[in-house]
């Protein structure tokens, strides 16, 4: 993944740590007191890393690893409530996230161009807490907690006899995967009041899926790590995370 992308969990996990000491919380009843539920809409960035383990696509390189990543469009709805213990403003929240975020490439083998390989998010949930304060008309905030997402990933090997064959995938040497998986989200951002009981929010999101193993070359029929190696199975390592850029309508409920 890249530099940026790295960084940003860093950056916004120490926004939602700091948040409590950084600002003081807002005196009186704030317009985040109470519960809320709204929509959003969005851009999202996919993030995705396969490491070929063994160096089986790219040839005798075991530890390659192929960045690929696009945008596309989300929307989601979230509720919510803000409640004040102690006087910290805090926010309880749960969202559910869809979309159409996939990235291809078709750069596992560099020399060849016959295996590619995707990843899609289907769809988001998470559940977060966080610190929101008054700063003048806006509302700040800051939130994370525990994600799941139905992903897809999969990778397509092509083969063919002879030139003039066509292309064919080796359903040994791909695989595809679509599964829940879990990790983590946060996020930092801001809101206004636009009318009586409605604001508009504008929110960074990161979140983070973790990695999986995926095998190939099942049957071990091909040799796993470049010319002269033993032939035996081998794995791919598939990293995912989305990084998103959204504005939400919510709708605010007397306290």
């Amino acid at each position: 993944m890249s530099t940026t992308a790295r960084l940003l969990p860093a950056v916004l996990l120490r926004a939602v740590l700091a948040a409590p000491v950084a600002l003081p919380p807002a005196a009186g009843a704030a317009a985040d007191d109470g519960a809320y539920a709204g929509v959003m809409a969005g851009v999202g960035r996919m993030d995705n890393r396969l490491t070929d383990i063994d160096g089986f696509a790219n040839w005798g390189n075991p530890g390659a690893a192929t960045e690929y990543d696009d945008r596309g469009l989300v929307g989601g709805a979230v509720v919510g409530t803000g409640v004040r213990p102690g006087g910290l403003p805090l926010r309880v929240e749960i969202e559910g996230m869809f979309g159409n975020l996939a990235a291809t490439t078709n750069m596992l083998d560099p020399e060849g161009l016959d295996e590619s390989a995707k990843a899609a998010l289907r769809w988001a949930v998470a559940a977060r807490l966080g610190v929101a304060f008054d700063a003048g008309p806006l509302t700040l905030f800051a939130a994370g907690g525990p994600a799941a997402a139905r992903i897809e990933n999969s990778a397509t090997d092509l083969d063919r006899s002879g030139l003039d064959d066509p292309w064919r995938r080796d359903p040994d040497d791909s695989f595809r995967d679509s599964s829940v998986e879990f990790g983590w989200s946060v996020g930092a951002g801001a809101e206004t009041a636009i009318a009586d009981g409605w604001a508009l929010r504008l929110e960074g999101v990161w979140m983070d899926f973790g990695s999986g193993r995926h095998a190939v070359n099942r049957a071990g029929d091909n040799r796993c790590c470049g010319a002269g190696t033993e032939r035996r199975p081998v794995a791919y390592e598939v990293e995912n995370a989305f990084a998103i850029a959204r504005l939400a309508l919510v709708r605010r409920f007397d306290p």
